[in-house]
């Protein structure tokens, strides 16, 4: 960042008789003194994941300058295969993390003092797929289906979609992260991540019929930022920066070079810290997030990038603890603080 100056001028008189009644010689500025930058305020937040374009608002608003420009110095970490970000968060070893609205949920449920505030995601970006013209066609197709799911996602979405649509747990089978399973067995339904899975099968030859969890009812906020109530209490001010410069990021990765925004270094960031991102995948994510309404839709579309209402908490708790994921006399308005969102940032 450029050192900016300050300039002190120094108010000497300079008294030299030419001659009676000579006028006082020009004051003459001092010589500039160069101050220190102002303070940053320095602010780490971690992903979920390795970087990808499903981050990239928070890389826009590194690349150009909007972090900074809020007076911030903030560290972006990327998540992994072995890193979990809601223990580095519960540990204080970041500031923020990032999550989902259940995962919010659950620090309630466990009556940890930590809550979300701020959901970039307002659909959840988690997917079923099926080879075409299968017969996926609805979620009520998967009756009968072998599905494979993740352990996590047995444990969260997969019971609201098997008490909804009548499915049974014998159907299930272990998803791996490999595509091979599903590539060798056309009659094989598996999760996925919209901006991932689809094109990789796609690369493979495969264009895949894809259901968005999301479009079944399951409400779960995504690309949440999660913070400790202690944190937010001593530094809230801070965060409010931070959120309203992240918002900003996503407006301008979101819009792109059509909205007269350049995220070339944003993405150059991305592939620094994940050599594995190509550019046509970084391509291929962003599309998905914008077709799908992943980011402008629903209470974005009136209050802003990040919005969360109450009734929109309500009803995800309602839904999921319905089926027995959480419990219904749950404190759910403890999961959440909206007063640092709905600015109408980047509204539709």
């Amino acid at each position: 960042m450029p050192v900016r100056h300050h300039f002190v001028v120094s108010r000497r008189a300079a008294l030299g008789l030419l001659g009676a009644g000579a006028p006082l010689l020009a004051q003459a500025p001092a010589p500039a003194r160069a101050q220190s930058p102002p303070r940053l305020d320095r602010v780490s937040f971690v992903t979920n994941w390795r970087a990808q374009a499903e981050h990239g608002g928070f890389y826009q608003a590194q690349a150009a300058g909007l972090y900074r420009r809020a007076g911030l110095e903030v560290e972006l970490r990327p998540g992994g295969p072995q890193v979990n970000p809601a223990q580095l968060l519960l540990g204080g070893r970041v500031d923020m993390s990032m999550g989902n609205g259940l995962a919010a949920l659950n620090f309630v449920r466990q009556d940890i003092p930590f809550l979300c505030v701020g959901a970039v995601f307002q659909k959840d970006m988690q997917v079923l797929l099926a080879h075409p013209g299968t017969g996926l066609t609805g979620f009520e197709t998967l009756r009968g289906r072998t599905v494979l799911v993740g352990a996590e996602a047995r444990a969260t979405w997969w019971p609201f979609l098997r008490e909804k649509y009548g499915l049974r747990d014998e159907q299930v089978r272990p998803y791996t992260f490999s595509m091979q399973p599903f590539l060798a067995d056309r009659t094989l339904v598996q999760q996925g991540y919209l901006g991932s899975e689809p094109f990789t099968l796609r690369a493979a030859g495969v264009e895949p019929d894809t259901l968005l969890l999301h479009d079944a009812g399951f409400e779960n906020f995504g690309t949440t930022i999660n913070i400790g109530a202690r944190t937010l209490a001593s530094r809230r001010e801070v965060v409010g920066r931070f959120l309203d410069a992240t918002m900003e990021g996503w407006d301008q990765y979101l819009k792109g070079a059509a909205g007269g925004f350049d995220t070339g270094a944003a993405n150059a960031l991305i592939r620094t810290q994940n050599p594995e991102m190509p550019d046509d995948l970084i391509a291929f994510g962003t599309r998905m997030m914008n077709e799908a309404g992943i980011v402008r839709s629903g209470d974005a579309a009136a209050l802003g990038i990040g919005a969360m209402t109450e009734e929109r908490w309500r009803r995800f708790h309602a839904a999921v603890a319905a089926v027995g994921v959480l419990p219904r006399d749950l404190d759910w308005r403890r999961a959440f603080d909206l007063s640092l969102v709905n600015k109408g940032i980047g509204r539709a």
